[in-house]
């Protein structure tokens, strides 16, 4: 390629401000879902010094592996316990999944698609929120996504040491969320073989060190699930004892989700990849599809790699028929599908009649993304903190200066533009609107409203009453409330919902100092 597709400062420039948004985002208040939720379970190891079991508010916890829970856990230990130090490890693997994303652009076109599949990744909608609203995906995507670029290394050159990395991104994915990490590697790499007609690779011994480096990797979170369950045939989960946790893990993890057998969410929505995807990978979803339709032409006439295509295409049948979805499940293919999204661009930067229409797409997506933004953040959560509508007025300014700029041609403004826009919009997401949505947020309100006024050690809960998010920003277990702790006339805390407090006096309790939100 004569030229870059864009500078390096610009790059410099728009991974700047990206980083900048992603930044903010670690000191935004947990989510009273999965992430406080999550963050709990590695708490309970902090606090037990158990990093063995996994365990909930409502016990012994039969989903998810340990590394999530592990790095969390480890992070408490150096930073405290608090939102950024939960978030960290998330954030980190971000970073590397965003290296590897490049990497696997590099390896399969050139520095250039590299470069611009990693702006494309780390500006997508459901790939910045994983680093805000924090679960397993950020770790589980940079995992899928240097796994896929060490397999594709190792196909082209044949080398241990991409083995040995390959092994090592599976089991890091494994052990972060099971099956679903070896397979869309493995994919990756099949349909890339099939590509290269590189039959004899299929039969390199190399192949069984990669399967027992693999094993090794994995050893100790199996080992846990043995210890917590296989050794304990007593616990009971989800109605269920004789639990064999080594089973579990190596074979029906997946499985049970796949069916439905841990829920049902939109289980007979078979669009619901299609339709989710829009706004997940916003703002290059539309641009991803059109690519997708020409990566499968390519395949038929066999153009360029059936990778980034392949993975798509599989992704969206095992997703569209699983029984149990939800829109998070979408960012494993971020990785493979913004390197397709990539070389598009770049491929067709020399048509013009293409560069007039990615321009006019990604124009008009900008668009109605800052109309949603400035919506709100002007009428449903007002910008008033001076610091953030400076930063506003600096981010529009970006916005326009890269419309108006005569420096770069139109391909390159759609893109600057597009990255642009979505920094700003996470910044007002960051800096405004989930920190004042979360003030509506009952467990996290009241925790810090308590803070030095209550000593968390006294503080029980009614029934099945459980506030994740208040118990991580106390930094304490729950603890359920029983009849026995007031025969000793100890008084104690209650945390209960404001619809019970009838029955509770109804029940005789007497009530003294409340604390509400």
């Amino acid at each position: 390629m004569n030229s870059p597709f864009l500078s390096r400062s610009t790059y410099i420039f728009l991974f700047s401000i990206l980083g900048l948004v992603y930044i903010i985002g670690l000191f935004v208040p947990l989510m009273d879902n999965d992430s406080a939720h999550h963050a709990n379970i590695a708490l309970h190891m902090h606090l037990t010094g158990d990093y063995v079991s996994l365990i909930d508010h409502a016990g012994n916890y039969l989903d998810k592996p340990h590394l999530h829970f592990w790095l969390a856990a480890f992070s408490y230990k150096i930073f405290g316990v608090t939102s950024f130090a939960y978030k960290l490890p998330s954030f980190l693997f971000t970073i590397l999944g965003t290296y590897s994303t490049y990497r696997l652009g590099k390896s399969l076109y050139n520095n250039e698609v590299g470069k611009l599949a990693a702006l494309i990744v780390a500006s997508s909608f459901a790939y910045m929120l994983a680093n805000n609203d924090v679960r397993m995906d950020a770790t589980l995507t940079a995992s899928i996504a240097f796994a896929t670029w060490q397999l594709v290394e190792f196909i082209q050159h044949k080398k241990l040491l991409n083995i040995a990395g390959a092994a090592l991104g599976l089991a890091l994915g494994f052990c972060t969320k099971g099956h679903i990490a070896v397979f869309v590697p493995a994919v990756a790499a099949l349909f890339y073989i099939l590509y290269r007609k590189d039959w004899k690779l299929l039969l390199n011994w190399k192949w069984l060190l990669l399967l027992l480096l693999f094993a090794v990797f994995i050893a100790p979170v199996v080992y846990c699930y043995y210890l917590q369950y296989n050794l304990h045939p007593e616990i009971i989960v989800r109605g269920k004892d004789n639990i064999n946790g080594v089973n579990f893990i190596l074979l029906n993890q997946s499985v049970e989700r796949f069916s439905g057998g841990m829920g049902n969410d939109a289980k007979n929505d078979y669009f619901f990849f299609l339709h989710s995807f829009l706004w997940a990978f916003a703002p290059w979803s539309i641009l991803a599809y059109i690519a997708l339709v020409g990566g499968i032409k390519n395949i038929l006439q066999r153009k360029q790699e059936w990778l980034t295509t392949g993975v798509f295409l599989v992704m969206v049948l095992i997703v569209s028929f699983s029984g149990f979805k939800l829109p998070h499940y979408l960012n494993i293919v971020f990785p493979t599908t913004a390197v397709m999204t990539a070389a598009f661009i770049i491929n067709h930067q020399s048509q013009p009649k293409w560069v007039k229409t990615i321009f006019t797409i990604q124009l008009v997506v900008v668009g109605l993304l800052l109309l949603v933004v400035a919506a709100i953040n002007g009428w449903a959560f007002p910008v008033k903190n001076i610091v953030t509508v400076v930063g506003v007025v600096l981010l529009l300014a970006v916005v326009f200066n890269f419309i108006k700029s005569t420096a770069y041609g139109r391909l390159q403004k759609a893109v600057a533009v597009s990255v642009a826009t979505m920094a700003l919009s996470f910044f007002l997401l960051n800096s405004n609107f989930y920190p004042k949505l979360l003030t509506y947020q009952g467990g996290n309100q009241l925790a810090f409203l308590t803070k030095e006024k209550v000593n968390p050690a006294d503080v029980y809960f009614l029934k099945d009453m459980q506030s994740s998010s208040f118990s991580f920003y106390t930094a304490s277990l729950r603890q359920p409330f029983a009849d026995s702790l007031l025969e000793t006339n100890k008084k104690v805390w209650l945390l209960y919902d404001i619809q019970s407090e009838s029955a509770i006096k109804k029940a005789g309790y007497k009530l003294g100092q409340r604390f509400s939100v």
